[in-house]
């Protein structure tokens, strides 16, 4: 198993504590928000995909969002942020460069990768988060898609996906078997 994590900041080193804390009340004051936790648990996931975009733009750019729409909707709420999200993409992530947001529809991304392409890249993201932060928590999991997946529909424990993080190549073919089939 993956053991070595390398120390990442966490959302509020980030963000600072007043940006932090402004997102978390902005999106706490919604009709139907979840609890505070939950909350800044989903700015914590946002800012965790920002930090790996930045750190692998090699690896990582231009890959269709592993995170569910909550997540991606702090991030717009950061882009709107103008000078404060230009400091943290170019002075406070690891990349030091802008990172640059494009919708792309699922049926227009559905349309271009094949389905074995499409769960290598969902999967890229295993090893990646793990060797930053660590293995991913029962706060993280709602917020990534494919780690969702792997939990709920493969019934794997969080423990065996942090173990995917020395082998993902072996879960692409039971992704592959297991998941719906695109129309």
């Amino acid at each position: 198993m993956h053991t070595s994590v390398s120390h990442a900041p966490t959302a509020e080193e980030l963000l600072g504590a007043d940006l932090h804390a402004e997102v978390v009340r902005h999106f706490a004051a919604k009709p139907d928000a979840p609890d505070l936790a939950y909350i800044t648990h989903q700015v914590r996931e946002c800012l965790r995909y920002l930090y790996l975009v930045s750190r692998h733009p090699d690896r990582l750019a231009g890959l269709f969002l592993p995170v569910e729409q909550d997540i991606d909707e702090i991030w717009h709420y950061l882009i709107l942020q103008t000078r404060e999200y230009r400091e943290l993409c170019e002075q406070r992530l690891p990349g030091g460069h802008f990172i640059h947001h494009r919708s792309v529809s699922y049926d227009t991304y559905q349309q271009e990768p094949g389905r074995e392409t499409a769960a290598e890249e969902a999967l890229r993201w295993i090893p990646l988060y793990t060797a930053a932060f660590g293995p991913y928590d029962e706060d993280a999991l709602p917020h990534w898609t494919v780690v969702r997946f792997l939990h709920e529909v493969l019934e794997l424990s969080l423990t065996e996906i942090a173990a995917l993080a020395d082998g993902s190549e072996d879960c692409i073919t039971a992704a592959n078997s297991t998941a719906p089939q695109r129309i």
